[in-house]
């Protein structure tokens, strides 16, 4: 049993005030285009507001719930066919935006996609225990803990680069490739899985028009300022204007039609305009703690599937939360990965508080194995 029923209050209190952040500020960067869009300034805002209700309400579930129980192949096995058949299912959809990755229901929609993150954390925390605990098969051993472990994950990874979604699919990968190496993956092995990985990469950007556009925006934005550069260059005015302090709540004019995406990608621009280089760093700081509360969890766990577990829902968060922030900056090509907690968008809070709930459950565990 654990120790205290109390979870980790740093934790806790620091994802409360980076969804109160993220609350005020998708309506600051979203009233104007809501307004144009649904002649209501509060359109993006309430629906953002009923994923955050829907998405505490399972935190404070998962965070109550022995997360032992997640170890159950039933969950594992029932978790994992059901987002894989929801990744197909979106290809007999209607298509939103040129690609395939909803599914609506009414004036809601799911993004399978991002529960697919989720699944993969699930999945490899219970099978990996399983080959550390063996006697037979190590963790390198390629033909029968590798081959196993990356299957399901490359299933995934295929199906989300098919709607097209690439920074999803990479988000999925490097998770699982994280997960390995932290529970005995060799150097070796790492390194040829990322070698392999680097000639399918280059192919899906130089082959795809608009990915190897992003990729030449990123490089060389000023060669075209109101084409392909356009976004990452009006990313960068939002981020300076602000200054050290910014230029106040609800005062950006980079969000009023000239940055693209102002409410979900790339609304840490609009944070940083507004709140200026303060605002910036208090973002930065929240993740960080969360960081190292995450990784405090995962070494304080009690055994391998509480802090592989824990481990993945950590990088989850912030190695999500680091892209979304590179590519504001333009230290990144364009992902469209959003700001866990903060970016518009119901599957992604939802799916970012469940991984917190869950990180929760194991700090009450801590130092009891």
């Amino acid at each position: 049993m654990p120790r205290s029923i109390r979870p980790d209050r740093w934790l806790f209190l620091t994802t409360v005030a980076l969804c109160l952040i993220g609350a005020v500020m998708v309506f600051s960067a979203s009233a104007v285009m809501a307004q144009s869009t649904y002649n209501n300034a509060y359109g993006f805002f309430v629906r953002q507001l009923a994923a955050l209700v829907l998405g505490v309400a399972a935190m404070v579930a998962l965070a109550r719930v022995d997360y032992h129980k997640l170890r159950q192949p039933a969950v594992v096995f029932t978790s994992l066919g059901l987002i894989l058949l929801a990744l197909c299912a979106v290809f007999f959809l209607d298509r939103s935006h040129a690609t395939h990755r909803w599914i609506r229901l009414g004036p809601a929609g799911v993004q399978p996609s991002e529960f697919a993150k989720l699944a993969v954390v699930l999945y490899l925390a219970w099978f990996l225990e399983m080959r550390r605990q063996s006697r037979t098969y190590g963790v390198n051993d390629a033909m029968h803990t590798l081959a196993p472990a990356l299957g399901p994950v490359l299933a995934l990874v295929l199906l989300v680069l098919l709607e097209p979604d690439m920074g999803t699919s990479m988000m999925i990968f490097l998770i699982a490739l994280a997960m390995l190496f932290e529970a005995g993956l060799s150097l070796r092995y790492a390194a040829g899985v990322v070698l392999a990985a680097l000639p399918v990469i280059y192919l899906l950007i130089v082959r795809v028009p608009y990915r190897y556009n992003r990729l030449m925006a990123f490089l060389h934005p000023d060669s075209d300022p109101q084409g392909k550069g356009f976004q990452l260059l009006q990313s960068l005015i939002a981020v300076g204007s602000g200054g050290f302090s910014g230029v106040g709540l609800m005062g950006s004019r980079q969000k009023l039609f000239y940055l693209p995406e102002a409410h979900t990608d790339f609304i840490f621009a609009v944070i940083c305009e507004e709140l200026g280089f303060l605002g910036g760093m208090v973002v930065l700081a929240l993740f960080v703690i969360y960081g190292w509360r995450g990784i405090r969890a995962a070494l304080a766990a009690p055994d391998d599937f509480g802090r592989l577990l824990a481990l993945g829902a950590t990088v989850l968060v912030v190695g999500q939360a680091l892209v979304n922030l590179s590519v504001v900056l333009g230290m990144m090509p364009t992902k469209g990965i959003p700001l866990p907690f903060i970016s518009y968008g119901g599957s992604s809070l939802v799916i970012m508080l469940i991984a917190t709930g869950i990180l929760l459950n194991i700090s009450q565990h801590a130092d009891q194995g």
